[in-house]
């Protein structure tokens, strides 16, 4: 080969390399760019979903308050911080971590209200990159632990420990006291500190035995002296409570805490109603064996001003009232207290349900919603925990044990419907006074369409389109052309009593397949009915609210 051909060939050579080493450039650019993108695509969900959620100052009138009620506040509260680490570790696991991995700070911010990677109000569908779909069991539970596994080893009913895996493989669990033994140490130490500065005997009694509770997970004699106190002006709802965040078995229990200022008058207006429990379960729209069982009597019905939330109450969609303790034996023999959160409740029907409303009822209808309305539905939601069985009537165990993970869905829908019923009947005995029966019926159709935009993967929001698809079913609600909706006032009445039967009968039976059914056929958005939603959406109505809170807030 001569000179001048092999100058032309490197030549060419050169350029055939110059030419892949550009395309090479040109791929690893848009590989990145690709990757940025999909980066960009995540933090995007989160710039967008933040925006469901309107800011409320956490506040309350301390002006009447004992000096030393104003004293134990920051303890209370640096305890309930407390269980807001807890609830972090059972939700996801390292929050630290996460958060410093996430640098976006819409994104960021976004996990802190979800408590994790995943949007609680959108099916638990991940915002952050690299994350799969939420394990069912959370991070209450060894992450490659099966269901099947969990019940054939006998581990799956205790309400307060952790499941682990030994280096054998063997599954075996660790009680929460001794897994979280440094931070329950803590708060244990504190709410000592403030049971050493009241001077309201009860309230002593009930934060030494919760402090107690916290290191021993035994939780029953707290509970009997949670319901004892009558004369305390604050108070704390604190430990592992609520099942929710258990959506294997729906058995064990998560860290959460409430700091609450007692509203007196409004407290000793509600009391009243407390006396009508046994007639009320009696009067039951269903056959006798499934309300064979009586209802503690010692229940109580307060109102307060919620001061700081933490843990599983604050994760998500924020809780308006509570009733508690959840024991079935404590239920029955004592009876349960129904906290209704008032200021709490009060912004999210100015905030929330009052905008809804002008946007999908009728408006001949909207002089029905009130605040009285919203309160009384939400406050009988949580009386009627207290009514219905708690026992199935064939031998399954407990109606908690029996329905498993489903159980939740099926409660929050009996308490719903039942609240109703409740209503109905006071009001027909002239002990409802406020408003008239269609306030009642009207603001409880408009909550629905509240509580549906939590999405379907919570208990609440499963039971929320079960009563709206069974109420479209049996005709208890129109829809007319312009899109709004109007109550039918008899067969509301009639829907609510034929469905309170069927959750009964559901629940006595233990009929875990029959609640499945009935999820499964009535617990979706129909395509209309997300017409509507996305409707609201567009009008950038918030879905549900944040707190700024702590001792800064409220000036301690």
């Amino acid at each position: 080969m001569s000179p001048k051909e092999i100058k032309n060939k490197t030549m060419k050579y050169t350029i055939i390399a110059c030419c892949l080493f550009a395309i090479s450039c040109n791929t690893k650019t848009e590989i990145k760019e690709t990757k940025s993108e999909k980066m960009n695509s995540f933090d995007s969900i989160a710039n967008e979903r933040i925006g469901i959620y309107e800011t409320v100052k956490l506040t309350s009138d301390l002006s009447k308050l004992k000096p030393y009620e104003r004293q134990m506040l920051p303890l209370l509260i640096e305890a309930a911080q407390i269980m807001d680490g807890l609830f972090w570790k059972q939700a996801y696991g390292d929050k630290d971590a996460l958060l410093k991995s996430i640098k976006n700070e819409t994104t960021r911010k976004f996990a802190e209200i979800n408590y994790g990677p995943w949007d609680r109000l959108n099916d638990d569908n991940p915002f952050v990159e690299g994350m799969g779909r939420k394990p069912d069991g959370a991070n209450i539970y060894v992450k490659d632990a099966t269901k099947e596994e969990v019940e054939k080893a006998g581990l799956h009913k205790d309400l307060y420990s952790v499941v682990k895996r030994d280096k054998a493989g063997k599954l075996y669990t660790v009680p929460y006291h001794l897994e979280y033994k440094t931070e329950l140490n803590k708060a244990s130490e504190l709410l000592l500190k403030a049971a050493a500065l009241s001077e309201d005997a009860s309230l002593k009694n009930y934060l030494t035995l919760r402090a107690k509770a916290l290191i021993t997970s035994n939780y029953k004699p707290s509970d009997l002296a949670w319901l004892d106190m009558k004369t305390n002006g604050i108070d704390i709802i604190i430990g592992p409570i609520e099942n929710y965040e258990d959506k294997l078995f729906g058995a064990r229990a998560s860290f959460e805490s409430y700091v609450l200022i007692k509203d007196l008058d409004w407290s000793k207006k509600l009391s009243h109603y407390v006396s009508f429990l046994t007639e009320l379960q009696t009067g039951l729209p269903v056959e006798a064996k499934y309300k064979k069982e009586k209802p503690g009597t010692d229940s109580e019905l307060n109102a307060y001003d919620v001061v700081y939330y933490a843990g599983d109450c604050n994760a998500g969609s924020k809780t308006i009232a509570v009733n508690l303790p959840n024991d079935e034996e404590v239920q029955i023999t004592k009876g349960t207290r129904r906290s209704q959160l008032k200021n709490v409740m009060k912004a999210k029907f100015d905030k929330i349900l009052v905008p809804i409303s002008s946007e999908l009822i009728s408006p001949d209808q909207r002089k029905h919603i009130t605040f009285d309305a919203f309160f009384a539905t939400t406050m009988f939601h949580e009386v009627a925990h207290g009514l219905g069985i708690k026992n199935t009537i064939n031998g399954k165990g407990t109606v908690r044990e029996a329905l498993g993970e489903k159980g939740s869905a099926l409660e929050e829908g009996k308490a719903d419907i039942l609240g109703l019923y409740m209503i109905d009947k006071l009001f027909a005995k002239g002990e409802i006074k406020e408003g008239v029966l269609m306030d009642y019926y009207v603001t409880f159709l408009a909550s629905i369409f509240r509580s549906i935009r939590f999405g379907a993967s919570s208990a609440h929001g499963q039971a929320n389109m079960v009563r709206f698809n069974y109420f479209e079913e049996m005709g208890a609600f129109t829809k007319s052309a312009d899109g709004t909706y109007s109550v039918n006032l008899k067969k509301m009445k009639e829907a609510t009593n034929s469905l309170s039967a069927l959750i009964l009968r559901l629940q006595g039976d233990g009929d875990a397949k029959g609640v499945e059914e009935l999820l499964t056929k009535m617990g979706s958005i129909s395509p209309d009915l997300q017409v509507d939603l996305d409707k609201l959406k567009t009008k950038k109505i918030p879905v549900d609210i944040i707190f700024e809170q702590g001792k800064e807030v409220l000036g301690l």
